[in-house]
């Protein structure tokens, strides 16, 4: 398997960069395993769900994200287990956690947000953990939709944990309102849950049509990943992506 392409900067401003999203089961697992899964993915950004959200939780996400030589952006507790981490290579513009409007009896959702840059190129971003009720996460689906459009951003990515397959409602909503980076560019493995015998795809990372995907799958081929590390670190397997986004007009 070829590898993906090294996050750089091009000539014309553009960028290549690295995305991964990754269910991470509130670091209940080996958090060791988690880490050095997200390190050899060489990430400029990392979409989390099932952050901690109790406990000392900003002390566990700091520590996963110094383990792994990123920083948090956004998110944890205050999306309800959305986050979102980068490189510094990233610049943070701004950011907005989003908490979902409560359906009784169900676990509340949030979304974690921001605009960030990376050199010559300006890029919304949103994490996702959508419901595991078929008619409320269809509604979250619309409005990840609206979210992302009103990030102000003419470009835009979004990942997560969807709890549904691509044939699904709010799957299909997502794919035709944005590009599907596993549809659009296969690349590595398909299948994201679970990781003992992977056999669905529920977790994806989405784009908006100005970026254009170089390949997105479960890093499976990805040089320090390893098959034990992947079945030790949580119950979801990673989605990776590498996309080049256009450069902003006028940005400078």
């Amino acid at each position: 398997m070829s590898l993906l392409p090294n996050s750089r900067t091009e000539p014309d401003g553009s960028a290549v960069i690295r995305v991964l999203s990754y269910n991470i089961r509130s670091m209940r697992d080996d958090t060791a395993a988690l880490a050095r899964v997200i390190r050899a993915c060489e990430p400029d950004l990392v979409l989390l769900q099932e952050a901690p959200r109790f406990f000392r939780w900003r002390k566990k996400l700091a520590r996963l994200a110094r383990a792994s030589d990123l920083v948090i952006v956004t998110g944890g507790a205050t999306t309800t287990g959305p986050a979102i981490l980068s490189s510094l290579r990233a610049s943070v513009e701004r950011t907005e956690d989003v908490l979902l409007p409560r359906t009784p009896g169900l676990h509340r959702r949030g979304f974690a947000t921001a605009v960030v840059r990376f050199a010559g190129t300006r890029l919304g971003v949103l994490s996702c953990h959508l419901s595991l009720q078929k008619d409320e996460r269809h509604e979250q689906a619309r409005m990840l939709l609206d979210r992302l459009a009103g990030l102000g951003a003419e470009h835009a990515i979004a990942g997560g944990d969807l709890n549904e397959r691509p044939d699904g409602p709010a799957f299909r909503l997502l794919a035709e309102g944005l590009t599907d980076c596993r549809a659009a560019a296969p690349w590595g493995g398909g299948h994201t849950w679970t990781p003992a015998d992977p056999y669905q795809r529920i977790d994806a990372i989405f784009a908006t049509k100005g970026i254009e995907v170089l390949g997105c799958g479960v890093p499976l081929g990805q040089p320090g990943v390893t098959e034990a590390d992947l079945r030790a670190a949580t119950d979801h397997l990673p989605v990776l992506a590498a996309l080049r986004i256009p450069a902003a007009q006028g940005l400078s």
